[in-house]
């Protein structure tokens, strides 16, 4: 391909990566996002899981770090908290917590629209990467079985390689099926899951000074807890439930059902700490991954990433450290040049994506609850 223009659809975490794998490829980037994007760190439309808690994982960090040299420092130094997963977390699986010892897996605590903002400005910041906000794609553009650009307001914008980064809701199954292409076969397991989020001031001396904990759910429990430190000098907290209602919004409630967990780490604190704001609740059916790499047929000059490709239970929190591992892939990809592009970029990210897919649904299948596939391999680990 001429590769003098790549169009990335989406400027939420997996477009921004992309844009900046296509940046050392590409003559000029043009992310186009629907949204107007805040200037400082908030929660838009776009995003409505950056009101739940995040965390930034190891592998995620690193992988940032290597593109972006420096940004785990700025965010660091502009109120973020960064430790070692192991050391300065408590983990409580099982009836027990896990011992809390070196691992050497830095990563970095702080909000969705916070993480998110650093990399969109070290993003816009490259010299041939440019933002549209504010616009709506209709479709793709195509010769001859090839994408040309994409559709805004009746017009088409040309590009050589198009990259769909637009999330969960994409519409690339229904535009390749538009094409005469098959849409790829897509995998569900359902999990009933539901979840309500609230965020409290945190005095540093609380859980021991350390960074936030987990507790998962459990197979009879079915409700689990995640509190993390914030940049802002608060905790945000969010309370999990398979199969059942939502934790209550109201802070007596809230607060109550915290004290139903496996551990009283969550209780301990929310029980007595200032609450900030309102609670927010969200749920998701299912963790859902489409098999791009399984397409026998693919047009050229176009390649999906993200959400778009698989969205997984957040409770694992894995959502921005893949998005920014398949960034790397395609940064390899293009690497290797033009032919069998897309074949071998999505081969490459269905690697990254196997092993944080198996971790969540896998674990999720322990429920009998669950609806979904339980191979062999499945029920052996678990």
């Amino acid at each position: 391909m001429a590769r003098k223009h790549a169009i990335v659809m989406g400027a939420s975490m997996a477009g921004l990566m992309a844009a900046r794998a296509a940046s050392d490829h590409f003559e000029r980037v043009t992310l186009i996002e629907r949204d107007e994007l805040p200037e400082t760190a908030e929660v838009r439309r776009g995003v409505p899981q950056a009101r739940h808690t995040h965390g930034l994982l190891a592998g995620g960090r690193l992988e940032m770090e290597r593109v972006f040299p420096g940004v785990t420092r700025e965010m660091v130094e502009a109120g973020a908290h960064s430790g070692d997963v192991v050391r300065d977390f408590r983990w409580f699986f099982e009836g027990g917590c896990l011992a809390q010892v070196e691992s050497g897996l830095e990563a970095v605590a702080a909000s969705r629209p916070f993480i998110e903002g650093f990399i969109r400005r070290r993003t816009l910041g490259l010299a041939n990467v440019v933002l549209r906000q504010g616009c709506q794609v209709e479709g793709l553009a195509s010769d001859d079985g090839r994408i040309t650009g994409v559709r805004i307001a009746g017009k088409a914008l040309e590009a050589d390689l198009v990259v769909d980064a637009s999330g969960r809701a994409s519409k690339s199954p229904a535009w390749l099926k538009d094409l005469g292409y098959d849409a790829p076969v897509e995998e569900k397991v359902e999990i009933g899951l539901k979840y309500t989020t609230r965020h409290f001031r945190r005095d540093p001396k609380e859980m021991g000074g350390n960074l936030g904990t987990v507790t998962p759910p459990t197979v009879s429990g079915k409700r689990g807890g995640v509190m993390i430190a914030q940049e802002d000098g608060c905790w945000t907290v969010t309370l999990i439930q398979h199969f059942g209602p939502h934790a209550p919004e109201d802070l007596p409630g809230f607060i109550e059902w915290s004290k139903t967990l496996p551990s009283s780490y969550i209780y301990d604190v929310v029980k007595s700490a200032e609450p900030l704001g309102d609670a927010a609740q969200a749920g998701m059916p299912a963790s859902l991954r489409r098999r791009y790499e399984r397409l026998v047929r693919f047009p050229e000059g176009f390649l999906v990433v993200g959400d778009a490709i698989c969205s997984f239970n957040p409770i694992y929190g894995q959502g921005m450290t893949v998005a920014a591992l398949e960034g790397r892939e395609l940064g390899e990809a293009l690497a290797a040049g033009d032919e069998n592009l897309s074949t071998r970029f999505f081969a490459r990210a269905a690697q990254a994506v196997d092993n944080p897919w198996a971790i969540a649904t896998g674990n999720d299948l322990r429920m009998p609850e669950t609806v979904g596939p339980r191979n062999t391999g499945v029920r052996a680990v678990n």
